[in-house]
């Protein structure tokens, strides 16, 4: 794959082997280190080694500085959490402004915080005691209203009595005079509370100050018809206005508990009518007051916080830089001297050249009086994996890494994925129509990218969006395969010709093949349309799709195989070619290789053979008469070869490998002690011959038990995988009924009726039914199933996928990643 590369100082891409890797080490004098940090980050070429594992996060030699920037960035969230609250948006960062200061940052920050929190403080003290204010008004209002009622409906009570008694005077007249001679001193003062109690607890706080006082009270409560804004909280409630009436201290100071438990807020009143009237207009008077306070306090903090937003996205990827370079920074080693940071990391091979360019700017620019040192270190351990890919073949890599990162320079699948991936989606999606719907939502995507790419999308969204272009081809070969199917939202077209077959007479309105007869060349693109709508339809589409996954899949299986050889010529590993390469590929292609070698024949003969009894007697009955199911001659001769050639290649799959790997282990520790010194190149990988995987102990047991495994899978997966491929024929006839069901059982059927109404309703449910269901589910159901034909069928003949992907230090990911 010899696809260019982004830069003119990149070789091209590679993406059937990952890049060629290097462990570096680079030591670096204390007064470079950060620059030279911040520089690596910028190119993202170096995965850095921890070198202070052993070390805890406050014992590393910059552990002072992260935990400054991470004050920082708890400010830069207080502002962005204020921002938020107060809709100010932060500005985009237009021009790159990276020779800021940071200590100049933390004094601002600091600065900002202090005013912003000075503000807020003061905005929420006014803020409480306004809200406290508009509770006293409603309270003056309301009671004012309960006093002045009662003291109506007394005031005509007692004009009534005064009435009724006048003439009633001399039989009053003792008990007048009994009560005028009780002791003035004595009589009981009643007491009165007034304040806001929530109306939820209204009704358990009258039950509860009835039973503390044992009915000893009298209380009276309105309701306030608006949600109050609670001063204590802040948050809006519905709430009721009560007066209760007591006698006697001990009452009071019971009530005054039950209120301050049911978070009841109490204000003073006074019975005096003309003093309530004056203390509403004073109320309203400090109201108005400290509205126009707030407003201004409001004002001044969205300037504060438009003066922030200007800079905010500045300050935020200073700090995170920041952030980032100390963490690095913590984990480079500090040399005996103390005068310079010993760093240990990977790197692909290629930006050797660009990371000493990095290091020679960064000695410049921080003016140190000695350069960085840079060099490669020889190694024994796995290098991680790293594929350049560009936004085309990113999401077809992301498809194969879910899978398990490929190991060090092993063949990577992601190569023939961009193409047999859609294609074997194709084959359980084909319906040009739908095909065209699916590449008209893509090419939205694909269209707008530069737009979407800097938007927060959805989940859903943000993973069409991600694989956009893997979706553009998923389309691509629907439209192909829909025509071979020649199908148009269940429809057949006949687009590249007329069809080959006419009616034999009037009478074969049926519809049989029966009744047609071939007059023209044969159709020459697809399927004939006249297939569609025949009774003969189903048997031979099945026929045809059953056989054609067949030999797609034993072609994709061979071509696993096949990789697995070029991994091992690659590996340099002689035994698996002749020990697993050979054998799978003779025990593959003498079954299923056989079979389809088979269907070719019939297809090409148009032989009645029953292919079915051909294989299965193959092996019950190798010696038998083949009788009218002879495809060939001397096929059963080639039957019992090909049948030998399958029983003796499992023993050779199993038993030589191991015995070779021991042998091998032990000449290579006999000597050992005196291995030469030159073998730069071929110490970067670890062996990779299956059995030594660079242990001490060698287990033979386990060896010959992994290999006994490996054996009887590929022996039994030889049947079941070829079998799993019958999936493409089983969803392409899914897929076509259900489209015919809905073009048929709704359209057709709404057309029927020959009502507008009806015609409408039955579009609508057309295009849910084919959006929802056709475009939506099938599109997942087909992707989830060559998703799986290549996990299992494909990758698992050569891909062991135990690698671990290459994470350079960048500062991109510090840029997206939101704290």
């Amino acid at each position: 794959m010899g696809e260019s590369g982004g830069g003119g100082c990149c070789p091209p891409m590679d993406l059937m082997r990952s890049e060629p890797m290097q462990l570096v080490q680079l030591i670096v004098p204390m007064e470079s280190a950060h620059l030279t940090v911040s520089y690596l980050g910028d190119l993202g070429l170096v995965q850095f080694k921890d070198l202070n594992s052993d070390k805890s996060p406050f014992q590393r030699t910059y552990a002072a500085q992260i935990k400054r920037c991470g004050e920082m960035a708890r400010k830069i969230r207080f502002f962005k959490d204020q921002m938020s609250k107060a809709g100010v948006l932060a500005k985009e960062m237009l021009e790159k402004e990276n020779d800021i200061d940071l200590d100049d940052v933390e004094v601002k920050l600091g600065e900002l915080e202090a005013e912003l929190v000075e503000i807020n403080a003061n905005n929420d003290k006014l803020q409480r005691s306004y809200n406290e204010l508009m509770e006293y008004k409603l309270v003056l209002q309301k009671a004012g209203e309960f006093f002045s009622s009662a003291h109506r409906s007394a005031t005509a009570q007692q004009r009534e009595t005064e009435s009724q008694h006048g003439g009633e005077d001399l039989l009053e007249s003792p008990l007048l005079q009994e009560e005028k001679s009780i002791d003035s001193t004595k009589q009981v003062k009643l007491g009165f509370l007034t304040g806001l109690v929530p109306r939820e607890k209204s009704m358990v706080f009258e039950r509860i100050l009835f039973r503390a006082t044992r009915g000893n009270i009298f209380i009276r409560q309105t309701v306030i018809e608006d949600p109050v804004i609670d001063p204590n909280s802040g948050e809006k409630a519905e709430k009721n206005v009560f007066v209760v009436f007591y006698s006697g201290e001990r009452a009071k100071s019971k009530i005054l508990k039950i209120c301050e438990a049911f978070g009841a807020n109490r204000y003073p009143f006074s019975e005096d009518l003309g003093k309530q009237a004056q203390m509403i207009t004073e109320v309203s008077g400090r109201l108005a007051e400290l509205k126009t306070t707030i407003d201004a306090g409001l004002g001044q903090r969205n300037i504060l916080l438009q003066t922030i937003g200007d800079k905010f996205e500045l300050w935020n990827l200073k700090v995170r830089k920041e952030k980032a370079i100390y963490h690095t920074l913590n984990m480079l080693s500090l040399d005996v001297t103390k005068k310079c940071l010993v760093a240990e990391g990977w790197s692909p091979v290629f930006a050797s050249k660009e990371i000493q360019d990095a290091l020679q700017r960064a000695a410049v620019d921080s003016n140190s009086q000695v350069g960085s040192i840079f060099q490669v270190l020889r190694t024994k351990e796995l290098p991680p994996t790293y594929f350049r890919t560009n936004k085309f073949t990113s999401a077809i890599q992301e498809i194969v890494d879910a899978y398990g990162v490929a190991k060090y320079q092993e063949a990577n699948p992601g190569v023939f994925t961009i193409v047999t991936f859609p294609f074997l989606f194709a084959v359980m999606f084909g319906d040009w129509g739908h095909g065209i719907c699916l590449l008209l939502a893509t090419m939205y995507l694909i269209l707008r990218e530069k737009k979407l790419s800097s938007q927060k999308l959805g989940d859903i969204m943000e993973m069409a969006f991600g694989g956009r272009y893997v979706i553009m081809m998923m389309s691509l070969f629907s439209i192909y395969t829909g025509l071979i199917y020649n199908e148009f939202f269940s429809i057949p077209y006949p687009l590249f010709a007329t069809s080959a077959y006419d009616c034999r007479d009037a009478s074969c309105s049926e519809a049989t093949t029966i009744g047609l007869i071939k007059v023209r060349d044969t159709y020459p693109f697809g399927l004939d349309p006249v297939w569609h709508g025949t009774r003969s339809e189903l048997p031979f589409l099945n026929s045809l799709k059953m056989k054609m996954s067949i030999l797609l899949g034993v072609s994709q299986m061979n071509l696993g195989i096949i990789m697995s050889y070029f991994n091992a010529r690659f590996f340099k590993s002689s035994v698996n070619i002749w020990f697993q390469f050979i054998p799978q590929m003779i025990f593959l292609n003498s079954l299923f290789g056989y079979l389809s070698v088979l269907i070719i024949i019939k297809w090409c003969t148009g032989s009645q053979a029953d292919l079915y009894h051909v294989m299965i007697y193959m092996f019950l009955s190798p010696t038998d008469e083949l009788g009218e199911n002879q495809l060939f001659p001397h096929q059963k001769t080639v039957q019992l070869a090909l049948l030998f050639l399958a029983l003796v290649s499992v023993p050779c799959m199993l038993l030589p490998k191991p015995f070779i790997l021991k042998k091998q282990h032990e000449a290579r520790h006999q000597g050992q002690s005196y291995a030469p010194l030159d073998e730069t190149d071929e110490s970067l990988h670890v062996e990779t011959s299956g059995g030594s995987h660079g242990h001490e102990e060698f287990e033979f047991s386990e060896i010959f038990v992994h290999q006994l495994i490996h054996t009887i899978e590929f022996v039994l997966g030889a049947v079941s995988n070829t079998a799993s491929y019958l999936r493409l024929w089983a969803l392409s006839l899914a897929h076509s009924e259900l489209s015919s069901v809905f073009y048929e059982k709704v359209l057709l059927l709404a057309w029927g009726y020959n009502n507008v109404l009806i015609l409408i309703v039955g579009i609508i449910v057309f295009i849910f039914a084919t959006v929802g269901v056709l475009l939506v589910m099938e599109t997942l159901s087909a992707f989830l199933h060559a998703l799986r034909l290549h996990w299992v069928e494909f990758q698992n003949k050569f891909y062991e996928g135990d690698g671990y992907k290459f994470a350079p230090f960048t500062f991109i990911l510090a840029a997206n990643e939101d704290e």
